[in-house]
């Protein structure tokens, strides 16, 4: 949970959060969001059609999982203002994830904090950056 403006500095770093997809938890994301693209269940398919390494790891998953470190690092009262990502690489099923963020503002005035977020492959490639811009209520 963050803490109060004043008391958060620029290179803080957010809590990382490890991520290794499976073929369940792609179909189940996958119907969740009603996306029926064959890339990410269908090795084959996603292989000899698509010419893909493997079955992909969607990019909006990854962008929910930068989106829920930003999120469990506020408290209660703290909001999310802004966000936005951008997917730069394909990752594929069976690569390890890792997702992190740190404070590159703070407008103590404001009680507003930029951070830099990111999904991040096993080459310590980042495959997803994004922003945020965070309100915090202490």
């Amino acid at each position: 949970m963050a803490l109060p403006a004043a008391e958060l500095r620029v290179g803080d770093l957010l809590p990382t959060r490890t991520h290794l997809a499976t073929n369940v938890s792609l179909f189940l994301y996958n119907a969740a969001v009603w996306n029926p693209h064959r890339i990410h269940y269908d090795a084959t398919y996603a292989t000899d059609v698509e010419g893909h390494a493997g079955i992909v790891i969607d990019g909006p998953l990854q962008g929910d999982w930068i989106t829920q470190i930003a999120l469990n690092w506020l408290g209660p009262d703290d909001e999310l203002v802004r966000f936005s990502y951008q997917n730069r690489l394909a990752t594929h099923l069976g690569d390890t994830l890792t997702s992190a963020g740190k404070i590159v503002a703070v407008d103590v005035a404001a009680s507003l904090v930029e951070l830099e977020l990111y999904v991040m492959n096993e080459q310590q490639v980042v495959t997803t950056p994004g922003t945020a811009t965070v309100f915090i209520a202490r």
